[in-house]
């Protein structure tokens, strides 16, 4: 496949067939694209390409469709992603804008990107553990209990009400508070066990049985923030391209629903050279996604985690790798505060 011309014939009939549904033939390419060429020619690059076994044949008419080896040309073929429009742009940022944790960031994240593409959205939690902390409050609630706040850079919110054995002056609260600051505000989520280990042994006596209690409480608030999970949005869209599945729908939705599946499937994702990653039909190491596409990129201010989008091997491929790595991108402003 060395011929510019031919890789246009194979560029064309993707294009045409992603928009109508239907295998495309050479008179059709001939009258939809200025190929330069005649008819007989076409036929004849038609033929080359299917004999590479870039697209074939569905039927006995003279229509042809791309195979997952022809999307996979095509898409590489592609030389950048291409920017999304001004007016896409302010539809991502409206949409995302004044999202207040990140339950909810992620939630509109996975909404805009499905609206975008209509296809799935997925996206997998922030490994929070290589998040900072950005801020941790303790509130007396009553004078044996306090109410301790643990917010991470992402905008991640865990809280937990205390107990403790005895009670709690304001003015020693005070003094706790500043302490927990002092050995969190700005380290890594990972370190905050044995940071907030030591802060009882730096107070006075009278201090450091609350503030063991204290720590642990921390502690444990600090791993209950460690999630393994996806969010989803669009499973409707799927349904709606129940045509593009030839065998049948099914596995594609199973495959979605079992989120172990999906988190290791973006995880040993790659992205390429231009920030995104793109996985065809028979590529997908799972064969429940044998007849799907997913299309993603990492995000967040570590690019650990990931988002995409699942949809049919029928997919708009310069367009939805365009909405992922855009809303991706945006995201990843957002976390980073």
């Amino acid at each position: 496949m060395s011929e510019p011309r031919r890789l246009e014939v194979l560029r064309a009939i993707v294009e045409d067939y992603v928009q109508f549904r239907e295998p495309v033939g050479s008179k059709a390419l001939v009258d939809r694209h200025n190929l330069g060429v005649s008819s007989a020619t076409i036929r004849n690059d038609m033929a080359a390409l299917e004999e590479e076994g870039l697209i074939t044949a569905p039927h006995t008419s003279s229509g042809r469709i791309p195979t997952d080896k022809g999307y996979r040309l095509f898409v590489d073929q592609l030389s950048a992603v291409k920017p999304l429009s001004a007016a896409e742009r302010r539809a991502i940022g409206a949409l995302l804008d004044g999202s207040s944790d990140l339950d909810n960031v992620l939630e509109r994240t996975v909404r805009t990107l499905a609206q975008l593409t209509n296809q799935v959205a997925v996206v997998q939690y922030p490994r929070l553990a290589s998040a900072t902390v950005r801020h941790v409050e303790l509130v007396l609630l009553a004078p044996a209990q306090v109410l301790l706040v643990l917010i991470l850079a992402t905008g991640k919110v865990e809280q937990s009400v205390v107990p403790l054995e005895a009670p709690l002056r304001d003015e020693q609260l005070a003094v706790l508070r500043s302490a927990f600051l002092s050995a969190t505000v700005g380290n890594a989520l990972s370190a905050l066990r044995q940071n907030v280990a030591v802060v009882p042994e730096s107070l006075s006596p009278d201090l450091r049985g609350h503030a063991r209690i204290l720590a642990q409480a921390l502690a444990q608030l600090g791993q209950a923030t460690r999630e393994d999970r996806i969010l989803m949005a669009g499973t409707a869209n799927l349904a709606r391209s129940n045509t593009d599945f030839p065998l049948s729908i099914g596995p594609v939705l199973d495959a979605l629903e079992e989120q172990v599946v999906m988190l290791r499937l973006l995880s040993e994702m790659a992205q390429d050279a231009r920030g995104v990653s793109v996985s065809i039909g028979r590529e997908n190491a799972y064969d429940s996604l044998n007849e799907a596409s997913v299309v993603a990129t990492a995000y967040g201010p570590d690019a650990t985690a990931k988002l995409g989008v699942v949809g049919p091997i029928r997919m708009d491929y310069p367009n939805t790798m365009a909405a992922v790595r855009a809303v991706a991108r945006y995201l990843s402003r957002i976390l980073a505060g």
